[in-house]
């Protein structure tokens, strides 16, 4: 059996034609099911739902064979434990830093100022302004970043942006690019050693299946 942990959402629909390349067709709707294990037309492959964080976990630990996740969440989680073969080129966006359009950001650097940013993505934050020699107090949150700097918890926040429009309707702006974010396929090692034959096959047919 070849388990494939997805997420639901962007990246499980943008999946679904690599597994088509492949020969896979997950025969349930993950957003009418309320099943957590889907199953498709092959017996011996099925797919799991899990949360977009957890994906990297599943598949570290052999709680699924390979699994599609982002740049962003294998960046925080570390890739400890897996082979990345792939850049799917799904579910593209940035990650940036952004601000509410009354804040002088760049009189803020200029001066050295200690800033607050608000993010989940820690790891990344910290490297990036580690890297301006920036310090910076950062705050993990889960929820909406936006509302940070409208409510002055924050000065700053890093987070995915794709069209802006989130960010334009809470009058914030973007300030900085850190890196472009898509989907890569990660494999747990161990089940590509001993599931060499079945997964071989399934990633060179998603690599034939990437579109520039």
């Amino acid at each position: 059996m070849i388990t494939l942990a997805l997420s639901k959402g962007r990246i499980f629909e943008e999946t679904l034609p690599l597994l088509a390349a492949a020969g896979i067709t997950v025969t349930e709707d993950p957003e009418k099911s309320r099943k957590l294990i889907l199953p498709t037309n092959q017996p011996d492959v099925r797919v799991v739902l899990v949360r977009a964080t957890d994906v990297p976990t599943y598949v570290q630990y052999g709680g699924a064979d390979m699994g599609v996740a982002g740049k962003d969440v294998l960046l925080e989680h570390g890739g400890v434990g897996l082979y990345q073969p792939l850049d799917l080129n799904i579910a593209k966006c940035r990650m940036s830093v952004a601000v509410r359009a009354d804040f002088d950001y760049a009189a803020a650097v200029h001066q050295g100022s200690r800033l607050r940013v608000a993010t989940k993505y820690t790891h990344v934050a910290r490297q990036h302004f580690a890297d301006k020699g920036m310090h910076v107090d950062l705050i993990k949150l889960y929820g909406s970043m936006e509302l940070a700097p409208l409510t002055g918890l924050a000065d700053a926040i890093v987070d995915l942006v794709s069209t802006g429009k989130t960010l334009k309707a809470n009058n914030l702006v973007e300030v900085e690019h850190i890196m472009d974010i898509s989907s890569r396929l990660v494999v747990n090692q161990a089940a590509l050693k001993l599931k060499r034959a079945q997964l071989r096959p399934m990633i060179d047919a998603f690599a034939s299946a990437i579109q520039p």
